[in-house]
């Protein structure tokens, strides 16, 4: 794999990550620590997910297969309700600090992806997967990062409304990844 594929691959493993930290970033107070925050947790469950889904191999691609998209589809179903059942009860100024429990389960759900694209390397590649992971981290890292700034230059603005439309975002990405694998789109 050549600099330019793992690029590609790269920005197209990160799209779901920059989405969500657009939606991240809608209930955030401006701070540009709290962007690297969210950018670094989703970046690294990008670049370690590769590395665990090539060492997995094709022992369990079968399991991994059959049930990722259910839990990634659970996992942003829960935090998408969970910020919009906030914003109705008045408890949307949680979301002005880091929840890092909802960060850690949202990074691991966008990464699912990674998993079985590591799955897929090992059998595709005979370069480095360490290199093609580090690639990975760091552009959606980088990505997310800016993500988070554009969520929030709008968030700041429409407080309620923003996180209420976050939270509809995340539900409707782990329908999205749910109808892909159900009806193989």
């Amino acid at each position: 794999m050549n600099i330019i594929e793992t690029l590609l691959v790269s920005f197209a493993l990160a799209a779901d990550a920059v989405a969500i930290s657009i939606c991240y970033g809608l209930s955030l107070n401006n701070n540009f620590k709290k962007s690297l925050i969210v950018g670094f947790s989703f970046g690294i469950f990008q670049a370690i997910m590769p590395i665990l889904g090539y060492i997995l191999g094709d022992t369990f691609n079968h399991l991994i297969r059959s049930i990722d998209h259910y839990v990634a589809f659970s996992l942003l179903v829960f935090i998408g309700s969970k910020m919009i059942y906030e914003t109705k009860n008045n408890k949307s100024d949680k979301y002005n600090d880091l929840n890092f429990k909802s960060l850690i389960i949202l990074s691991i759900a966008t990464s699912i992806d990674a998993l079985t694209f590591g799955i897929a390397y090992r059998f595709a590649y005979t370069t480095n997967i360490f290199f093609t992971s580090l690639i990975i981290g760091l552009v959606t890292a980088i990505l997310c990062s800016i993500g988070v700034k554009i969520g929030n230059t709008f968030g700041s603005k429409y407080k309620n409304v923003s996180q209420i439309i976050g939270g509809v975002v995340l539900i409707l990405f782990g329908i999205k990844i749910l109808i892909e694998h159900l009806f193989l789109i």
